[in-house]
């Protein structure tokens, strides 16, 4: 199981309650919330990331790109695309 930690310092400024305001695509494994109701997206595996981080960055274009929607998938794409299990899959 991976899961990976979504910062409430991002552009965004992320937190699960503001999440659950918008409709974006679950991952395979959803979202889950720390105590302090911090975001953590749980996957199988880091291809699984991968594949979400890809299905989100096409769904990304079809909105508006000045909305809170999609800063908080681009905080999404890029805490994924961070994580330091998911660059080590992406160099092996």
């Amino acid at each position: 199981m991976l899961r990976i930690d979504i910062s409430s310092t991002g552009p965004s400024e992320l937190t699960f309650t503001e999440l659950e305001k918008y409709d974006i695509p679950r991952p395979p494994g959803g979202f889950d919330s720390e105590i302090n109701d911090s975001v953590i997206i749980k996957f199988e595996d880091e291809q699984e990331a991968i594949t979400y981080s890809q299905n989100l960055d096409e769904y990304a274009e079809s909105i508006d790109h000045n909305s809170t929607e999609y800063l908080i998938i681009t905080d999404i794409i890029n805490a994924i695309s961070n994580d330091e299990f998911v660059q080590a899959y992406i160099g092996s």
